[in-house]
């Protein structure tokens, strides 16, 4: 089925709701960038679009024509092949990582694991009852780790909430033993100044370097004063994780005053956050290189030394970015992308009335050599299709999808669905390949969508805040070389190497 054939029967015009409308405009300002999806029906099919059929489905999209509600849509070079709705855990979907034939999913609840051997047909092998909100995830041989950004009475899986004014409030990152993929065991907790929003593992042969990101957004916990202006440093050793320990709070923005050197925010930058910590962290080891996504600003800093952190450089965009989410390495590691979370992800920022530019991604060239390297941008990339006022839409998690030469990317919009799109012309970013839901809801907004989006060998694996896990299939020329690239392990804060240094 062509894309337009696709749109005609599946896609009807969907009313604004009033009440939606009017949260929106009390929150911001973003949009798409166009983009011709591929269709890949047949190997004749992949290399040709109809000209007519592509005119045709841009003004589809842009007279207004949105999926029902909870309708799938994609494009036909992507297959849907299963989805696991939520069981024992009804909290937010969140993070995913992997490792060998198991994918881990974290949920606001706690955190669950697949059996991934059958891509078609996953199974879930244990669910772990550990509330604590993000519980952001990732593994490393035989350890797990979450991390906790809410204020618990303990650090126990037992844990109740309380105000975040109360002394006794514990937060942080907690260590799971998963040699025994069935039964994983809580076996330590470390607390950290501002908790644990999202971490990243800089993993060694004895130890693993824990890089915990937390943000102070107000002064409500009394470990979240500014300035919060670095990051908490873990290290665990492999053997004894029980010994964990902070080793260090680096401060990433050095400055005058009482809020460090972190983007001011408004009003002297209005609309823009200011910078209080960092929300998420990208590590390239194979380069020693890392990409800081701080609310405010983008950063590139050293890793060589992985307890003591080098900022490289710092760029702000005082225009277009509201808060700096996530950073993504292309594999020469001469590319970052950072994306911009307008609206805290609950926002729907992929309207027309937003914009092509904000709540985007922002595409940044790394030139020169060693510590005078700088970050220069290029371009923006945003989903090409509207998308309902009822959604919550934003860039959010992706990961490289690995075809030597190129620079391809997959990625999570919250209900903007799942894109997979080419930056190998930094300039002029394009996407090849859709899936996405209808809203959640038709009349009111309301939180779901993919959380995450990654590719882990030869399949989309997207963890949906609502609906559970899915599992996509790309058939298409550009991907296909990815097929035959095979990680143990992917934790995609922590990018792999795929293709050997320097290539």
């Amino acid at each position: 089925m062509t894309l337009l054939n696709n749109l005609r029967t599946r896609r009807r015009r969907l009313a604004v709701a009033a009440t939606a409308a009017g949260l929106l405009a009390a929150l911001l300002t973003a949009g798409p960038a166009a983009a011709t999806p591929d269709p890949g029906d047949s190997p004749a099919a992949r290399e040709k679009v109809s000209k007519s059929d592509a005119a045709e489905a841009r003004a589809a999209i842009s007279a207004g024509e949105i999926p029902g509600q909870d309708e799938i849509v994609h494009s036909a070079n992507i297959k849907h092949l299963t989805n696991l709705p939520k069981e024992a855990l009804p909290g937010t979907n969140s993070d995913l990582a992997f490792q060998g034939k198991y994918a881990f999913a974290g949920n606001y609840d706690g955190f669950r694991v697949f059996d991934i051997s059958n891509p078609k047909a996953p199974k879930t092998v244990a669910q772990v009852l550990c509330p604590g909100s993000q519980n952001d995830i990732s593994v490393s041989g035989d350890l797990l780790f979450l991390s906790t950004d809410s204020s618990r009475s303990d650090n126990s899986c037992n844990s109740t909430t309380q105000p975040a004014t109360e002394k006794s409030s514990w937060e942080g990152v907690k260590i799971f033993d998963i040699s025994d993929k069935k039964n994983p065991t809580y076996v330590a907790a470390v607390e950290t100044a501002c908790g644990s929003h999202t971490h990243t593992l800089v993993p060694e042969r004895k130890n693993v370097y824990v890089y915990v990101s937390s943000y102070s957004p107000n002064a409500t916990f009394p470990d979240c004063q500014p300035p919060h202006d670095g990051i908490s440093i873990i290290k665990v050793p492999r053997k004894s994780p029980e010994k964990a320990a902070m080793v260090g709070f680096p401060v990433l923005f050095p400055g005058e005053g009482a809020d460090g050197g972190g983007n001011p925010g408004s009003p002297t930058n209005p609309g823009v956050s200011k910078t209080t910590g960092c929300h998420d962290i990208t590590v390239l080891p194979s380069k020693d290189l890392a990409a800081g996504a701080c609310m405010g600003d983008g950063i590139l800093f050293s890793i060589k030394d992985p307890e003591n952190p080098k900022i490289i450089d710092q760029v702000q965009d005082n225009v277009n970015f509201a808060f700096w989410h996530s950073a993504t390495f292309n594999q020469k590691a001469n590319k970052v992308v950072f994306t911009d979370e307008l609206g805290g992800g609950g926002a729907a920022t992929c309207n027309e009335a937003i914009g092509p530019n904000r709540g985007a991604d922002g595409i940044y060239e790394i030139v020169g050599k060693g510590d005078k390297r700088k970050l220069v941008f290029k371009s923006y990339y945003k989903i090409p299709r509207h998308q309902a006022d009822t959604e919550n839409c934003v860039a959010h998690n992706g990961s490289l999808i690995p075809v030597k030469g190129k620079d391809i990317m997959v990625q999570a919009w919250y209900q903007g669905g799942v894109s997979v799109w080419d930056f190998t012309d930094s300039s002029k970013p394009k996407e090849i390949a859709y899936f996405e839901r209808g809203p959640v809801s038709t009349d009111t907004l309301a939180l779901g969508g993919a959380w995450s989006a990654y590719y882990y060998n030869g399949y989309i694996y997207s963890n949906d805040i609502a609906k559970g896990f899915d599992v996509l299939k790309i058939d298409d020329r550009r991907t296909d070389p990815a097929k035959w690239v095979h990680q143990r392990e992917l934790n995609v804060q922590t990018q792999p190497d795929y293709f050997g240094f320097g290539w």
